[in-house]
């Protein structure tokens, strides 16, 4: 990517979600989302080879099906209703349009399958932007129709995303793959509190892209993209040895660990509202999900001694960049539980 190009491309990334994110008329926030996509995808292609303009594609031909089913219901809604405004989205049809095309651009099952190999695809920067901040405009955009939505049809897409995310996790060795598959299990979480209470989602969100960053700006310092590296981490920066695991577990949602944190929230808040299988499904099949992050750091981190011939010569003493937010980001993504009962009283 030219660097002179590069202002231009964040700047309109960033106009493009502000826009859908603040705007409450129908026409400007899908303008919002058309511009966040058309200038992400130079983002995508950052390193031009084979593997990321193939991600690009994919990418380019999924949000464009989604932007296009999104307008189809808009038009729909506005010849029912005569009006542009998202609040009042009363009718069911285009309600259940724009929850199939916001689940295609959040990568919800089953409209997830792109997100694996879009990420596998892009440099660990891009697909950092790719899991977290590209979750925003659609989000915002669910947040405002909440009360509209169909509760018992988000509900399926999200159990469908939690098994298709701690699924697909299963005997994966690329670490920007199991990102993807985390993100989608994830979304399920967030989707499925939204109809009872969507703050819930906004907190879930912030704590999802707090560990979602903490990890790529680890594996990025480290420049691990398979378990493989992952394991020779202690020959490389020793100090990142506790703190990799500690990330993917908290990735995971294991007590006491940040992580944990949305899930015991949103199973409280299923809880109140009398609704007791549908959480206890959620969190066993996200047991699945902890179970393959506690084999791969048991695999890579535990069993692997320092000194084993396969990494005695990974010794390096290269210079790093300095990362001056990465403290206070594995602090958040250990450490913030304790404060649990504030932020909860908050919300």
């Amino acid at each position: 990517m030219n660097p002179l190009a590069q202002p231009v491309i964040y700047s309109t990334i960033f106009a493009g979600t502000l826009i859908t994110a603040l705007s409450s008329h129908w026409f400007f926030t899908w303008v919002g989302l058309e511009m966040n996509m058309l200038a992400f995808i130079p983002v995508l292609t950052k390193k031009m080879n084979p593997r990321s303009t193939e991600a690009a594609i994919k990418y380019f031909l999924t949000q464009a099906t989604a932007s296009m089913i999104l307008l189809m219901a808009i038009l729909f809604n506005n010849m029912l209703s005569g009006q542009w405004t998202m609040t009042n989205t009363t009718n069911q049809y285009s309600s259940l349009m724009i929850m199939m095309a916001m689940a295609m651009k959040l990568g919800m099952a089953p409209f997830h399958f792109w997100v694996p190999e879009v990420t596998q695809g892009t440099p660990l920067t891009s697909g950092l932007l790719l899991l977290t901040w590209q979750k925003l405009a659609p989000i915002s955009i669910m947040y405002q129709i909440s009360p509209s939505l169909n509760v018992s049809l988000l509900l399926s897409l999200s159990i469908l995303s939690i098994m298709g995310g701690s699924g697909g996790e299963m005997n994966q060795t690329q670490l920007r793959t199991i990102l993807a598959y985390s993100s989608i299990t994830h979304m399920g979480w967030m989707m499925a509190v939204l109809p009872y209470n969507p703050n819930m989602t906004i907190l879930n969100l912030t704590i999802y892209i707090i560990l979602t960053t903490t990890a790529f700006l680890l594996l990025n310092l480290n420049s691990s993209t398979t378990t493989l590296l992952l394991s020779r981490t202690w020959n490389k920066l020793t100090c990142l040895t506790p703190l990799i695991p500690s990330t993917l577990l908290s990735l995971g949602g294991l007590p006491p660990l940040t992580g944990f944190l949305p899930k015991w929230a949103i199973i409280e808040e299923f809880t109140k509202n009398n609704s007791l299988i549908i959480p206890t499904i959620m969190a066993t099949i996200t047991l699945l999900n902890l179970y393959f992050y506690l084999r791969l750091i048991y695999s890579t981190s535990i069993t692997l001694l320092p000194m084993s011939n396969n990494v005695k010569m990974k010794w390096q003493f290269e210079h790093t960049k300095p990362t001056p937010f990465l403290p206070t980001l594995i602090a958040l993504t250990t450490l913030l539980l304790p404060i649990s009962p504030f932020m909860l009283m908050i919300l």
